[in-house]
């Protein structure tokens, strides 16, 4: 289906038709004046010779030239389908006060962001990522994307806080991910959520509710570990201690089909990407055919010189 980008410039077609209608009119007012010319022997020496119908085709090849050219300008173009890569990555970053603890060198937040880095540099560049924080309530910094930089910049920026959001966490991963645009593909995009976290949720909704609102999505999370159970942080001037919850971390990915660490290697996040496949879906754009137009006016006005050069001697 052709489609003009810039239709208004089709009013330029109207010079053309009044050209047309003149040249009609003018034909139709030959034809009267002849049938009135009584000399007709004379009118047989004066007239062309067997032109007959041919006479016109110079004249219809050059209006047609200029209908095509004024129609051009209103630059043609039809729809073309793009595909585009819908597969979907979610990190999620833990930010509470005990990921502060240097059981982990040099402390766990810091080395949840080295190997965040480390995974987004392996990550296809074809797949969409997205970026969420959480300490006692969960934000999405990043919705899906493949500006991999915008990802990377607000890793370095993430800021401790308040309590544990883990179940949050989940939850507004799988709203962002019900956002990526379906571009003519059937369904929501295969995604993967990747957890990282030193465990112990203290609010909000509960990690078994996350892990069946995730299981329910076909959305598989993959969790890995930052800390040891001697892990200790200052808070409030007391000295606690902030244990690994690896039960409830292991159990969120075996519900969900994913994968648990407790030490991340880019050889061991490979594994969460290995597995998804992928969802070509389709953005419908419009592809210019200006150029097409262009060289049908040119043949056409090559087919009124040539005929004109041809049956009467003049290229016009």
């Amino acid at each position: 289906m052709i489609r003009f980008l810039q239709p208004w410039w089709l009013l330029a077609v109207l010079p053309v038709f009044v050209l047309a209608g003149l040249y009609v009119w003018r034909q139709l007012h030959r034809r009267a004046y002849a049938l009135r010319f009584t000399n007709v022997e004379l009118l047989r020496t004066i007239a062309p010779k067997g032109l007959g119908w041919r006479r016109h085709v110079p004249a219809t090849a050059f209006l047609l030239c200029l209908l095509v050219l004024a129609t051009a300008l209103a630059r043609p173009s039809i729809d073309t389908r793009q595909p585009l890569e819908r597969a979907t990555i979610m990190l999620a970053v833990d930010v509470s006060l005990s990921m502060q603890a240097d059981d982990v060198a040099p402390n766990r937040l810091a080395a949840a962001q080295e190997a965040a880095q480390q995974f987004i540099a392996e990550l296809p560049a074809s797949y969409n990522l997205g970026l969420v924080s959480f300490a006692k309530a969960a934000n999405l910094l990043v919705p899906p994307t493949k500006d991999r930089q915008a990802v990377v910049t607000a890793i370095n920026g993430l800021a401790l806080a308040e309590s544990t959001a883990t179940g949050e966490a989940v939850f507004t991963c799988l709203e962002a991910i019900r956002s990526v645009p379906a571009d003519g593909a059937a369904g929501v995009p295969p995604a993967r959520i990747v957890l990282l976290s030193d465990g112990y949720r203290t609010s909000g909704r509960s990690v078994e509710e996350a892990a069946a609102a995730a299981q329910a999505a076909n959305v598989a999370v993959s969790t890995i570990a930052f800390g040891t159970d001697g892990g200790q942080v200052d808070i409030g001037g007391q000295r606690q201690r902030v244990p690994v919850d690896r039960l409830a971390l292991a159990d969120l990915a075996e519900t969900t089909d994913g994968y648990f660490y407790e030490a991340a290697s880019v050889r061991e996040l490979k594994q969460v990407y290995q597995d998804m496949g992928s969802s070509i879906g389709f953005r419908t754009e419009p592809r210019e055919i200006t150029q097409w137009y262009a060289g049908v006016a040119l043949l056409l006005a090559l087919c009124a010189g040539a005929t004109s050069l041809l049956w009467s001697s003049r290229i016009v």
